[in-house]
Order: C-alpha cells, then sequence, then structure tokens
C-alpha cells in the first residue's frame, strides 16, 4: 500500500481480529498452562523464553580419546572438560550423557567447555566434566551393548588414565537424564549430585513403546525411572524442564514422587536454547556436591 493511501474499512477489521485472536491464544494459554497453535505462534507470544548463550570465555583443556568398550561391543568416544586455569590433576568428574541422536562431541559442541570454566571462574570449586558416547537406546543394556556397565565398570579406568580423579555426579540432557536416573539407582555409591534437563521419561507403556529401544514392557518397566522413584534421593536431585516441552508433566511426577531438592519450571522447550540458558544454574548445582581438594 502507497504511503497516505487511505486505509479500507475491511484492512482495518482483519487486523483487529487478529489482535483478538493473538489475545485469545494468550488468554488461554495463561488460563491453562498451554499454548494453543504452532510452535511459531507460542515462541512469539514468549511462552519458550530466550535462548541460552555460551559463555565468553575461553575454555579449557578438551581431549577426546576412541577407546573400545567391552561392555558396549564397539569402540566409543570419551570427551574430558577441565576448567581452564586450574590444575586438572585429580579433579572430581561429573559424567555428562547426552540425549537420542547425539553423542559425547555434541555435549562439547553444545558449550559445556565453555559453561565450565564460567562456572570456575565464578566461583564454583573445580571439578571436570567428562562426556561419552552412549548409543541411542536410552542407556539401558539391549542385547550385548550395556551404557551402564560402561559408566560402572570400564568409565572410573579410563578417567583415571587421563588424570582424573572418581566421579561424584551425573548430569543428563533428554535421553541422557533417562541414563543418569538409571544409573544414579544402579550405582554402588549413591552419586552426590544427579542434575536431569529436559528428562525424557515415559508416564506409560504406550508412550515409551513409540521411541522402540526397549525390547518389551517389562524391559521398560525395569529401567524406567518413575517407576522406581523410591529409590532415588531426592536430596542430591535437580529437575529443569521447560513448560513448553513435551515431557513437563513426566518432569513434574519425578519432582513429586522425589522431592527434588532443586526444581525450576520455566519458559522452554526442548532445544538447545533452553538447555544453554540453564546450564550455568544447573553447573552451579552440580558443583556444590563436588568434593573439594
Amino acid at each position: 500500500m502507497a504511503a497516505g493511501a487511505p486505509v479500507s474499512r475491511r484492512a482495518v477489521l482483519t487486523g483487529a481480529g487478529a489482535l483478538v485472536v493473538a489475545g485469545a491464544l494468550g488468554a488461554a494459554g495463561v488460563a491453562t498452562g498451554v499454548v494453543p497453535g504452532s510452535a511459531g505462534i507460542r515462541r512469539r507470544l514468549g511462552f519458550v523464553g530466550p535462548d541460552g548463550v555460551v559463555p565468553d570465555v575461553v575454555a579449557g583443556a578438551v581431549t577426546t580419546r576412541s577407546v573400545e568398550s567391552a561392555a558396549r561391543g564397539t569402540r566409543v568416544s570419551i570427551a574430558t572438560m577441565t576448567p581452564a586455569g586450574v590444575d586438572a590433576a585429580g579433579l572430581p568428574v561429573l559424567l555428562a550423557l547426552h540425549g537420542r541422536g547425539a553423542n559425547a562431541q555434541t555435549l562439547v559442541d553444545l558449550g559445556l567447555p565453555e559453561f565450565l570454566t564460567a562456572a570456575v571462574q565464578a566461583g564454583a570449586p573445580p571439578f571436570a566434566i567428562a562426556a561419552v558416547d552412549g548409543g541411542d537406546r536410552y542407556w539401558h543394556a539391549v542385547g550385548s551393548d550395556d551404557p551402564q556397565g560402561m559408566l560402572r565398570d570400564e568409565v572410573p579406568a579410563w578417567l583415571a588414565d587421563a588424570g582424573l580423579g572418581a566421579v561424584f555426579g551425573v548430569l543428563g540432557i533428554s535421553m541422557g537424564a533417562f541414563g543418569a536416573l538409571l544409573w544414579a539407582r544402579l550405582a554402588a555409591t549413591p552419586p552426590s549430585a544427579v542434575v536431569t534437563i529436559s528428562p525424557a521419561l515415559f508416564l506409560s507403556w504406550g508412550d515409551a513403546q513409540v521411541r522402540d529401544v526397549f525390547v518389551d514392557e517389562a524391559d521398560w518397566a525395569a529401567s524406567e525411572p518413575l517407576r522406581h522413584l523410591d529409590a532415588l534421593d531426592g536430596s542430591t536431585l535437580g529437575v529443569w524442564c521447560g513448560t513448553e516441552d513435551p515431557f513437563e508433566r513426566a518432569a513434574h511426577e519425578l519432582v513429586d514422587g522425589t522431592g527434588a531438592t532443586a526444581a525450576h519450571f520455566d519458559a522452554g522447550a526442548h532445544t538447545d536454547g533452553y538447555w544453554r540458558r540453564v546450564l550455568p544454574d544447573a553447573l552451579t548445582f552440580a558443583a556444590a556436591a563436588a568434593p573439594r581438594g
């Protein structure tokens, strides 16, 4: 439309209608906690919040090695990350478990090395992070592929070979949170910190079955953290989940069933942007449990 041209009555009514629709969407979201419409509409209305950014710091050392895992029956990559400006010898280790379709390098690319250095520079006691390839089967054993056996029996020796100390806690994102909770339940010594971000948990066998990673319902029930809440220590558990995340309801059940020490539900979706936004708080929570040298 040319500048100065008269505005038609139809255009005015159309614009007003759009405002009414937007207002109705916002009101519905406030009333129900679920915003109807596409993800794009929900983002424009601010229901997913801002994306987090990788800290503008010089990362510490990142070392990636390829090792043979007898437990998984294949070679895997393990990436160890240490904070800049700190003597890495003997540092306690936080395990970092990746989501489905990802691997150890994915967590490096997410910015964990920078987030780690930023946390220590902000006053957290120094610790290291180790990420390892766990496959796509929710970090549980299927046939001869046993990621939990790898975490339990092999990772400690790999960390010792790298000059690092013992594992004190675990952080998992999405599928990795499922694995972190499973590891916490099966570990011989309970971890001092369990951090779950956007935990991919299943309220029913029907929800889990569509992932096509569990042998049968019994296999899922034996692994599903929500079926074993009494075995999890809420005093060491932190949960972060966005209100636009499809796993939000399951995350609330995790919090309600364990009495998690830290429970954060704010605007956010199941995205890298949300994970980067909450990682500073999540690492601060984990660092508080790290043993001090």
